[in-house]
């Protein structure tokens, strides 16, 4: 065969070769059109939904004092989502928002698909969630926040510390020198003792142990056992657990502030602004004959009714009692208030119950000042 004739036979091989290189050249680049046009739909859709969260931490202070504007509310971060998205390229955007009385997230949705030249297409459905919070941490398991007074190098609550000395005096004085062996644990800390101990009898699993409310005590020596279970009760101090004689919690001061909630508008034993002049009288002396924080007490009754109604003080502030002394922590007792003792303390938790974690949060913003505006929204998908 000769030169001329190979490369003659040659010849449509290359040609065919670079037509295919072509093609796919080609079909690379309508994909990566497409998928780069998705790319901006995402961010349209990203940016829609963190202008909606702008929208809903900025307004959200209106439906502490006014509940029923919540609709109108919802509307205008609607709107500024919307405005965003179609401002970014993209006109079918969908806005939801989380339930409750307080929304602290925004959803938006752009469904569809991109065409590419010979009638092909590909989804381009894009999402995003933004979230505005409510608090720099979610609700969390009730954990005690501080302050924090120490003992023997292990911290507690400062009315623990307190309750506590005066134990220790009447213990000393009677031969028994008592010691903290253990005070308040962290999460992650009870986490790695039942990690090396795995029995729930000995040791509780995280989150469950009473130990992160800062009331509760390990104490010793062993010699000191028979005195503790004589006199700890003259003290505000409980035996947790019969197997546990070391182990002793402190019931005897309810107050808000005692457990780390002290409303930044004004001291726990002041009557917010908002409570109506007819009702502060009766909720200040309710507060100071059961031993609560005015300000969580009027906190509630806002919540619950707004004072539209002549609220149950007495009887609120006497369970507001009860459920702190039995809980050690106000998320705990408002989730008990809301869900029943006898959920909470089957898990020492908030529960998965939507109405009763809006309950606590609602509760919680407004002991906080209600200072909602001005929170940092974020993406979290």
């Amino acid at each position: 065969m000769s030169p001329a004739r190979d490369r003659g036979q040659a010849l449509p091989a290359l040609l065919g070769g670079l037509l295919l290189l072509t093609g796919c050249a080609i079909a690379l680049a309508w994909v990566g059109a497409g998928l780069l046009e998705r790319g901006e739909r995402r961010r349209g859709v990203e940016l829609a939904a963190l202008a909606g969260a702008r929208a809903l931490a900025d307004l959200r202070p209106r439906l502490l004092v006014d509940a029923s504007a919540r609709a109108a509310v919802l509307a205008r971060a609607e709107q500024v989502a919307r405005e965003a998205a179609l401002a970014n390229g993209v006109a079918d955007a969908r806005v939801s928002f989380d339930a409750g009385p307080l929304p602290a997230e925004v959803r938006v949705v752009a469904r569809g698909s991109i065409a590419l030249p010979g009638g092909v297409r590909i989804p381009a459905t894009v999402r995003a969630r933004a979230q505005a919070p409510l608090f720099a941490e979610d609700l969390g398991d009730g954990q005690y926040r501080g302050p924090f007074a120490q003992r023997d190098g292990h911290p507690m609550r400062p009315d623990v510390a307190l309750a506590y000395d005066r134990m220790a005096v009447a213990a000393a004085r009677d031969g028994h020198r008592l010691v903290v062996v253990s005070g308040f644990r962290t999460y992650d800390e009870q986490a790695a003792l039942f990690a090396a101990h795995p029995n729930p009898k000995w040791v509780a699993p995280p989150g469950r142990s009473l130990h992160r409310l800062g009331t509760e005590l390990d104490l010793g020596p062993v010699a000191a056992y028979g005195w503790l279970l004589r006199h700890a009760g003259d003290f505000g101090f409980l035996l947790r657990y019969p197997w546990e004689p070391w182990h002793y919690g402190f019931t005897g001061s309810p107050a808000s502030a005692s457990v780390g909630f002290r409303s930044r508008s004004g001291g726990d034993g002041a009557v917010p602004s908002y409570v109506p002049a007819r009702f502060a009288p009766g909720l200040r002396r309710a507060a100071s004959r059961w031993g609560v924080g005015a300000a969580l007490l009027a906190a509630q009754l806002q919540v619950e009714s707004g004072f539209a109604a002549t609220p149950p003080i007495e009887a609120r502030a006497r369970r507001l009692r009860d459920l702190l002394r039995r809980l050690g922590s106000v998320p705990l007792a408002l989730a008990a208030t809301h869900a029943g003792l006898a959920r909470v303390a089957a898990c020492m938790c908030i529960p998965p119950i939507a109405q009763t974690r809006s309950y606590v949060r609602r509760v919680l913003v407004i002991i906080g000042g209600g200072d909602l505006g001005g929170a940092r929204v974020r993406l979290i998908e």
